[in-house]
């Protein structure tokens, strides 16, 4: 389980160099993505996953991101290592569908609420 979380973790911290140098982001939708920061932040992302059905469907959203970084940053690698990475990036996707109950039980030991707002 910590392994699948690490993984999880290490994606993210990958994938977010990607995404902070534009190279995986469109123009297109880097333009609607300012539009949308200069508004500000929607009330529903300082609002607090409360309840056990929140916090996995929260849980899923972040499980099929992390696969959906981790198939960009594949595709990026060279052929002959592409392969084993989608493999790789698959595996850890169904594993972590199949344990969210148990993920979403490990934030919580972390604190007290599970938030999807990153506070």
């Amino acid at each position: 389980m910590k392994h699948t979380l690490i993984g999880m973790m290490l994606a993210g911290l990958c994938c977010t160099g990607f995404a902070q140098t534009g190279d995986t982001t469109p123009p297109e939708v880097a333009k609607n993505q300012a539009k949308e920061i200069a508004r500000g932040e929607p009330a529903r992302w300082q609002k607090a996953d409360r309840s056990m059905q929140a916090q996995i469907a929260t849980k899923r959203k972040e499980i099929g991101a992390a696969l959906n970084e981790a198939k960009v940053e594949c595709k990026q690698m060279a052929a002959g290592e592409r392969d084993e990475c989608m493999r790789e990036a698959r595996a850890t996707y169904q594993e972590d569908m199949a344990n969210v109950r148990e993920l979403v039980a490990q934030s919580n030991q972390m604190g007290s609420d599970y938030d999807s707002t990153g506070q």
